[in-house]
Protein backbone atom coordinates (compact mmCIF):
# COMPACT_ATOMS: atom_id res chain seq x y z
CA UNK A 1 0.00 0.00 0.00
CA UNK A 2 1.58 3.23 -1.13
CA UNK A 3 1.68 6.60 0.61
CA UNK A 4 -0.12 9.57 -0.80
CA UNK A 5 1.79 12.23 -3.26
CA UNK A 6 3.98 14.31 -1.13
CA UNK A 7 4.50 11.64 1.65
CA UNK A 8 7.71 10.03 2.14
CA UNK A 9 9.18 7.00 4.58
CA UNK A 10 13.03 6.67 5.73
CA UNK A 11 14.60 4.84 8.57
CA UNK A 12 14.66 6.50 12.27
CA UNK A 13 18.06 8.00 13.23
CA UNK A 14 17.72 7.46 17.00
CA UNK A 15 19.85 10.62 18.47
CA UNK A 16 18.47 13.39 15.70
CA UNK A 17 15.14 12.05 15.56
CA UNK A 18 14.11 10.62 19.06
CA UNK A 19 12.48 14.78 19.88
CA UNK A 20 10.09 14.50 16.89
CA UNK A 21 9.05 10.55 17.18
CA UNK A 22 8.67 11.26 21.13
CA UNK A 23 6.51 14.47 20.47
CA UNK A 24 4.07 12.71 18.03
CA UNK A 25 4.17 9.64 20.10
CA UNK A 26 2.93 11.85 23.22
CA UNK A 27 -0.07 13.68 20.40
CA UNK A 28 -1.10 9.56 19.94
CA UNK A 29 -0.97 8.43 23.74
CA UNK A 30 -3.22 11.70 24.64
CA UNK A 31 -5.54 11.10 22.55
CA UNK A 32 -5.76 7.75 23.50
CA UNK A 33 -5.59 7.76 26.95
CA UNK A 34 -5.78 11.68 28.03
CA UNK A 35 -1.88 11.73 28.64
CA UNK A 36 1.68 11.16 27.57
CA UNK A 37 2.57 7.23 28.12
CA UNK A 38 5.70 6.95 26.23
CA UNK A 39 9.14 7.86 27.52
CA UNK A 40 12.29 8.94 25.58
CA UNK A 41 13.63 5.54 27.21
CA UNK A 42 11.38 3.83 25.46
CA UNK A 43 12.06 5.06 22.08
CA UNK A 44 15.37 3.96 23.09
CA UNK A 45 14.67 0.48 24.07
CA UNK A 46 12.46 -0.05 20.70
CA UNK A 47 15.51 1.12 18.41
CA UNK A 48 18.19 -0.81 20.42
CA UNK A 49 17.01 -3.51 21.63
CA UNK A 50 18.24 -7.34 20.89
CA UNK A 51 17.60 -8.64 17.04
CA UNK A 52 16.52 -4.99 15.83
CA UNK A 53 18.12 -3.11 13.42
CA UNK A 54 16.94 0.60 12.84
CA UNK A 55 17.99 0.39 9.22
CA UNK A 56 15.97 -2.42 8.40
CA UNK A 57 13.23 -2.87 11.19
CA UNK A 58 11.64 0.45 11.67
CA UNK A 59 10.17 3.43 9.87
CA UNK A 60 9.25 6.75 10.29
CA UNK A 61 6.37 8.75 7.69
CA UNK A 62 7.02 12.22 6.93
CA UNK A 63 4.32 14.27 5.72
CA UNK A 64 4.66 16.64 2.98
CA UNK A 65 5.34 19.69 5.27
CA UNK A 66 8.41 17.36 6.56
CA UNK A 67 7.00 16.14 10.23
CA UNK A 68 7.30 13.17 11.07
CA UNK A 69 3.88 11.93 11.54
CA UNK A 70 4.35 7.90 11.85
CA UNK A 71 6.41 5.63 13.49
CA UNK A 72 6.30 1.53 13.16
CA UNK A 73 8.52 -0.82 14.82
CA UNK A 74 8.99 -4.39 16.04
CA UNK A 75 9.78 -6.72 19.13
CA UNK A 76 11.45 -10.09 19.23
CA UNK A 77 13.85 -10.28 22.17
CA UNK A 78 14.40 -14.25 21.29
CA UNK A 79 14.41 -14.06 17.77
CA UNK A 80 11.50 -16.13 18.08
CA UNK A 81 8.27 -17.14 16.12
CA UNK A 82 6.35 -14.50 17.83
CA UNK A 83 6.49 -10.37 16.78
CA UNK A 84 5.21 -8.12 18.09
CA UNK A 85 4.49 -4.85 15.98
CA UNK A 86 3.20 -1.05 16.45
CA UNK A 87 2.69 1.36 14.55
CA UNK A 88 1.83 5.35 15.79
CA UNK A 89 0.06 7.62 13.68
CA UNK A 90 -0.04 11.52 14.83
CA UNK A 91 -4.51 11.12 15.55
CA UNK A 92 -4.68 14.66 13.49
CA UNK A 93 -2.67 14.43 10.25
CA UNK A 94 -0.95 11.07 10.29
CA UNK A 95 -3.97 8.62 9.48
CA UNK A 96 -2.72 8.97 5.58
CA UNK A 97 0.33 7.18 6.80
CA UNK A 98 -1.32 4.50 9.18
CA UNK A 99 -2.31 1.70 6.86
CA UNK A 100 1.81 1.90 4.54
CA UNK A 101 3.22 1.42 7.73
CA UNK A 102 1.66 -1.59 8.80
CA UNK A 103 1.60 -3.24 5.26
CA UNK A 104 5.67 -2.16 5.18
CA UNK A 105 5.96 -3.46 8.93
CA UNK A 106 4.15 -7.23 8.15
CA UNK A 107 6.63 -7.36 5.38
CA UNK A 108 9.38 -7.01 7.46
CA UNK A 109 8.18 -9.24 9.67
CA UNK A 110 7.98 -12.30 6.75
CA UNK A 111 11.40 -11.37 5.74
CA UNK A 112 12.58 -11.31 9.42
CA UNK A 113 10.83 -15.26 9.82
CA UNK A 114 12.64 -16.48 6.83
CA UNK A 115 15.94 -14.79 8.12
CA UNK A 116 15.61 -16.38 11.58
CA UNK A 117 14.60 -20.08 10.11
CA UNK A 118 10.86 -19.43 10.99
CA UNK A 119 8.35 -21.08 8.48
CA UNK A 120 5.50 -19.24 9.85
CA UNK A 121 5.03 -16.60 12.78
CA UNK A 122 2.67 -15.04 15.03
CA UNK A 123 2.23 -11.22 14.89
CA UNK A 124 0.39 -9.37 17.87
CA UNK A 125 -0.36 -6.03 18.12
CA UNK A 126 -2.57 -3.82 20.79
CA UNK A 127 -4.62 -0.62 21.05
CA UNK A 128 -6.89 0.54 23.29
CA UNK A 129 -10.32 0.85 22.26
CA UNK A 130 -10.80 3.80 21.37
CA UNK A 131 -7.85 3.71 18.76
CA UNK A 132 -10.64 2.96 16.43
CA UNK A 133 -8.71 3.55 13.29
CA UNK A 134 -5.73 1.40 14.11
CA UNK A 135 -7.86 -1.71 15.66
CA UNK A 136 -10.00 -1.60 12.02
CA UNK A 137 -6.54 -1.27 10.42
CA UNK A 138 -5.52 -4.23 12.11
CA UNK A 139 -8.86 -6.56 11.21
CA UNK A 140 -8.60 -4.96 7.63
CA UNK A 141 -5.30 -7.12 7.59
CA UNK A 142 -6.54 -10.46 8.94
CA UNK A 143 -5.70 -9.82 12.64
CA UNK A 144 -8.22 -11.19 15.34
CA UNK A 145 -8.95 -9.79 18.41
CA UNK A 146 -7.50 -12.73 21.19
CA UNK A 147 -7.68 -11.07 24.75
CA UNK A 148 -7.17 -8.06 26.62
CA UNK A 149 -4.74 -6.67 28.83
CA UNK A 150 -5.14 -3.86 32.09
CA UNK A 151 -2.32 -1.05 32.59
CA UNK A 152 -3.46 -0.85 36.94
CA UNK A 153 -2.32 2.07 38.84
CA UNK A 154 -2.57 2.96 42.38
CA UNK A 155 -1.63 6.30 44.23
CA UNK A 156 1.38 6.24 46.83
CA UNK A 157 0.62 9.17 48.58
CA UNK A 158 -1.80 7.42 51.47
CA UNK A 159 0.20 4.38 51.23
CA UNK A 160 0.32 2.42 54.29
CA UNK A 161 3.30 1.26 56.13
CA UNK A 162 4.73 -2.03 54.98
CA UNK A 163 2.89 -5.05 57.15
CA UNK A 164 5.05 -7.69 58.57
CA UNK A 165 6.38 -10.60 56.32
CA UNK A 166 5.43 -14.10 56.48
CA UNK A 167 6.51 -16.31 58.35
CA UNK A 168 10.25 -17.24 57.11
CA UNK A 169 9.92 -14.77 54.21
CA UNK A 170 12.13 -12.06 53.60
CA UNK A 171 13.20 -9.26 51.18
CA UNK A 172 16.26 -8.09 49.82
CA UNK A 173 17.55 -6.52 47.03
CA UNK A 174 18.89 -7.91 44.18
CA UNK A 175 22.75 -8.33 43.85
CA UNK A 176 23.54 -7.52 40.15
CA UNK A 177 26.85 -7.76 40.80
CA UNK A 178 26.81 -11.51 41.85
CA UNK A 179 26.45 -13.79 38.78
CA UNK A 180 24.54 -16.27 41.08
CA UNK A 181 21.86 -14.13 42.31
CA UNK A 182 21.22 -12.74 38.80
CA UNK A 183 21.19 -16.31 37.47
CA UNK A 184 18.70 -17.20 39.86
CA UNK A 185 17.02 -14.28 39.38
CA UNK A 186 16.56 -15.28 35.81
CA UNK A 187 15.69 -18.70 36.87
CA UNK A 188 12.43 -17.65 39.23
CA UNK A 189 11.35 -15.18 36.62
CA UNK A 190 11.78 -17.95 33.56
CA UNK A 191 10.14 -20.53 35.33
CA UNK A 192 7.39 -18.72 37.15
CA UNK A 193 6.11 -17.36 33.52
CA UNK A 194 6.64 -20.75 31.71
CA UNK A 195 2.93 -21.48 32.97
CA UNK A 196 1.08 -18.34 31.06
CA UNK A 197 0.61 -19.01 27.44
CA UNK A 198 2.00 -15.97 25.61
CA UNK A 199 5.38 -15.95 27.17
CA UNK A 200 8.41 -16.23 25.47
CA UNK A 201 11.72 -17.54 27.07
CA UNK A 202 15.07 -16.29 27.32
CA UNK A 203 17.93 -18.03 27.80
CA UNK A 204 20.03 -16.46 31.06
CA UNK A 205 22.75 -15.13 28.16
CA UNK A 206 19.78 -13.86 26.18
CA UNK A 207 18.11 -12.04 29.18
CA UNK A 208 21.63 -10.46 30.23
CA UNK A 209 21.97 -9.31 26.88
CA UNK A 210 18.33 -7.37 26.66
CA UNK A 211 19.44 -6.08 30.43
CA UNK A 212 22.85 -4.74 29.18
CA UNK A 213 20.91 -3.00 26.31
CA UNK A 214 18.42 -1.02 28.59
CA UNK A 215 18.78 2.86 28.50
CA UNK A 216 18.97 2.82 32.36
CA UNK A 217 18.18 0.34 35.09
CA UNK A 218 17.96 1.42 38.81
CA UNK A 219 19.31 -1.79 40.67
CA UNK A 220 17.80 -0.57 44.00
CA UNK A 221 13.99 -1.62 42.99
CA UNK A 222 14.78 -4.96 41.96
CA UNK A 223 13.95 -7.10 44.85
CA UNK A 224 14.13 -11.07 45.47
CA UNK A 225 11.98 -12.96 48.44
CA UNK A 226 13.50 -16.05 49.89
CA UNK A 227 11.42 -19.00 52.12
CA UNK A 228 13.55 -20.06 54.64
CA UNK A 229 16.48 -18.74 53.04
CA UNK A 230 15.84 -19.95 49.50
CA UNK A 231 14.87 -17.71 46.88
CA UNK A 232 11.41 -17.84 45.42
CA UNK A 233 9.98 -15.05 44.24
CA UNK A 234 11.10 -11.60 42.46
CA UNK A 235 9.96 -8.16 41.24
CA UNK A 236 11.82 -6.43 38.57
CA UNK A 237 10.66 -2.42 37.93
CA UNK A 238 11.53 -0.26 34.94
CA UNK A 239 12.47 3.32 34.88
CA UNK A 240 10.08 3.74 31.51
CA UNK A 241 7.40 5.90 33.47
CA UNK A 242 9.91 8.41 35.24
CA UNK A 243 8.34 10.70 33.09
CA UNK A 244 5.31 10.64 34.58
CA UNK A 245 6.70 10.95 38.33
CA UNK A 246 5.54 6.42 38.66
CA UNK A 247 7.02 3.66 39.83
CA UNK A 248 6.74 0.63 37.40
CA UNK A 249 6.62 -2.82 38.09
CA UNK A 250 7.82 -4.60 34.88
CA UNK A 251 8.01 -8.50 36.20
CA UNK A 252 6.82 -10.00 39.24
CA UNK A 253 6.78 -13.68 39.16
CA UNK A 254 6.58 -16.47 42.27
CA UNK A 255 7.41 -19.90 41.90
CA UNK A 256 4.17 -21.82 41.95
CA UNK A 257 4.93 -23.92 44.95
CA UNK A 258 5.54 -20.80 46.89
CA UNK A 259 2.40 -19.19 45.57
CA UNK A 260 -0.41 -17.60 48.05
CA UNK A 261 2.16 -17.70 50.94
CA UNK A 262 1.97 -13.81 50.59
CA UNK A 263 4.94 -13.48 48.36
CA UNK A 264 3.96 -11.49 45.83
CA UNK A 265 1.93 -8.71 48.28
CA UNK A 266 5.48 -8.82 50.23
CA UNK A 267 7.46 -7.83 46.92
CA UNK A 268 4.94 -5.21 45.92
CA UNK A 269 5.15 -3.02 49.38
CA UNK A 270 8.59 -3.59 49.18
CA UNK A 271 8.56 -1.94 45.47
CA UNK A 272 5.43 0.77 46.66
CA UNK A 273 7.52 1.97 50.04
CA UNK A 274 10.79 2.12 47.66
CA UNK A 275 8.92 4.80 45.05
CA UNK A 276 7.31 6.47 47.55
CA UNK A 277 10.06 6.99 49.34
CA UNK A 278 11.95 8.81 46.40
CA UNK A 279 8.70 11.00 46.05
CA UNK A 280 6.89 9.05 43.37
CA UNK A 281 3.22 10.06 42.29
CA UNK A 282 2.04 6.36 41.59
CA UNK A 283 3.28 2.90 41.07
CA UNK A 284 2.02 0.80 38.01
CA UNK A 285 2.03 -2.32 36.22
CA UNK A 286 1.08 -4.56 33.07
CA UNK A 287 -1.31 -7.48 33.38
CA UNK A 288 -2.93 -9.88 31.35
CA UNK A 289 -6.31 -9.96 32.22
CA UNK A 290 -6.67 -13.84 31.19
CA UNK A 291 -3.56 -15.03 33.29
CA UNK A 292 -3.95 -18.31 34.84
CA UNK A 293 -2.33 -17.21 38.26
CA UNK A 294 -5.11 -14.50 38.44
CA UNK A 295 -2.77 -11.66 39.08
CA UNK A 296 -4.99 -8.82 38.66
CA UNK A 297 -7.21 -10.12 42.14
CA UNK A 298 -3.50 -9.73 44.00
CA UNK A 299 -2.85 -6.31 42.42
CA UNK A 300 -6.85 -5.45 43.19
CA UNK A 301 -6.28 -6.94 46.84
CA UNK A 302 -2.84 -4.02 46.90
CA UNK A 303 -5.06 -1.15 46.03
CA UNK A 304 -4.61 -0.71 42.39
CA UNK A 305 -7.26 -0.60 39.85
CA UNK A 306 -7.50 -0.31 35.96
CA UNK A 307 -7.05 2.92 34.31
CA UNK A 308 -7.44 1.56 30.76
CA UNK A 309 -7.38 -1.63 28.57
CA UNK A 310 -5.56 -2.70 25.89
CA UNK A 311 -7.20 -5.19 23.36
CA UNK A 312 -4.65 -7.54 22.16
CA UNK A 313 -5.17 -8.94 18.43
CA UNK A 314 -3.13 -11.42 16.34
CA UNK A 315 -2.23 -13.14 13.07
CA UNK A 316 -0.16 -15.71 11.53
CA UNK A 317 2.78 -14.14 8.90
CA UNK A 318 4.05 -16.53 6.51
CA UNK A 319 8.20 -16.50 5.63
CA UNK A 320 8.86 -14.89 2.61
CA UNK A 321 10.08 -17.85 0.15
CA UNK A 322 7.55 -20.35 1.78
CA UNK A 323 4.64 -19.16 -0.26
CA UNK A 324 2.77 -15.99 -0.03
CA UNK A 325 4.77 -13.96 2.44
CA UNK A 326 1.94 -11.94 4.12
CA UNK A 327 -1.70 -13.68 4.32
CA UNK A 328 -4.33 -13.65 6.60
CA UNK A 329 -4.22 -15.82 9.52
CA UNK A 330 -5.08 -19.84 9.29
CA UNK A 331 -8.26 -20.61 11.28
CA UNK A 332 -7.61 -21.33 14.80
CA UNK A 333 -10.26 -21.62 18.05
CA UNK A 334 -11.53 -19.14 19.61
CA UNK A 335 -9.10 -17.87 22.00
CA UNK A 336 -9.65 -18.03 25.75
Amino acid sequence: MDLPSGWTTRRPVLDDDLPAILAMVHACDIAAVGHPDFTADDIREALTSPHIDPSADSWLAVSPGGTVAGWTYLENPNAGDREFIEVYVHPEHGLPALRPLLALVLARVAERAAAFGHPEVTVRAGGVPNEESWLAALREAGFEFVKRYARMRRKLTDLSPEPALPDGVTVRLLRPEDDADMRDFHRILDTAFRDTPDYAPLSYEQWREMVAALPSVTWDEWFVASVDGVPAGILQSADQALDQNEGWVKYLAVLGEHRRRGLGAALLARAFATYAAKGRDTAALGVDLTNPTRAANLYTAMGMSPAFEVEMYERTVTAAGYGEAVRVGRDRSPAT
